[in-house]
């Protein structure tokens, strides 16, 4: 399949699970596939296919040699808390975390990329079921890593620092 098909489907499926949301108030699962393209469109990234347990993408360039595990969470309220990513495979082969934040029309607005050892860190931290099983809040995520792109500027020369 060409890309600029893919791209359409995904165009798609945006439009879908926005209606869908809109007409249900449910979610269609289909965050992980979009955060996924996203992550490799915007961050340069290469997707797997078949993938590796744990590793969705390959960086490419500047992020040639890591292995991402893509991440996906529609925010419909930045002001709400308690928003959580999906669980993490501490067990998989992945060296980076990306994670794509999404509104509520399924478009991206902010990535965030973090190491394996600031999120195994991070976890160890935590107490609680969630943490061992890999859970992790978006504030969390988004405290201990990086900005690398935002829907207003794009790839950054200077990478965004919360540390």
């Amino acid at each position: 399949m060409s890309v600029y098909a893919l791209e359409k489907l995904i165009s798609e499926t945006r439009r879908l699970a926005t209606e869908f949301r809109r007409t249900t108030g449910q979610m269609l699962p289909v965050t992980g596939e979009i955060a996924r393209f996203d992550a490799a469109k915007q961050l340069g990234l290469e997707l797997l296919e078949p993938r590796i347990p744990g590793v969705d993408a390959l960086g490419k360039g500047e992020r040639e040699g890591r292995r991402y595990q893509i991440k996906g969470r529609v925010i419909l309220d930045e002001g709400k808390a308690g928003y959580r990513i999906g669980q993490l495979n501490p067990n998989g082969d992945w060296t980076h975390v990306a994670l794509v934040l999404l509104d509520g029309a399924f478009e991206p607005y902010k990535i965030y990329e973090a190491n394996r050892e600031e999120i195994l860190e991070a976890l160890s931290q935590s107490s609680g079921k969630r943490s061992k099983r890999g859970a992790m809040s978006v504030a969390k995520f988004a405290a201990i890593g990086l900005l690398v792109w935002t829907r207003e500027n794009g790839l950054e020369d200077e990478i965004w620092s919360n540390y």
